[in-house]
């Protein structure tokens, strides 16, 4: 059978010794979870901090679940919202998702 098919030998083998090109692809990898990734969600945290640290009483707000109000009070960790005359909410001061212009509770 060995007219057929030639017999595969092993000459030299390839080297093992790759060094830092063997962790190129894990460090390319890294780097484009971390502009695409990372780097992103860390900016956007950062700001929804600062957000939720400039809320002061007057200010109108969206939360996170959707309502719209007017804020009466400010505590270190709540937030009171006005969402109608006499309807008073106390939230979470990080379940202020943003901050709406001056007279867009009464446009909505």
């Amino acid at each position: 059978m060995g007219f057929f098919i030639s017999d595969a030998m092993a000459e030299g083998g390839a080297p093992t010794d790759a060094g830092l090109l063997g962790f190129l692809p894990l460090i390319i990898i890294f780097v484009i979870f971390y502009f695409l990734i990372i780097r992103p969600q860390v900016k956007r945290a950062k700001d929804h901090k600062k957000l939720t640290e400039s809320v002061s009483k007057g200010d109108e707000v969206v939360t996170g679940g959707g309502l719209l109000g007017k804020v009466a009070d400010v505590n270190d960790n709540f937030v009171t919202l006005e969402i109608s005359d006499g309807v008073e909410v106390k939230i979470q001061r990080q379940s202020v998702a943003s901050l709406v212009p001056k007279g867009t509770i009464k446009s909505a």
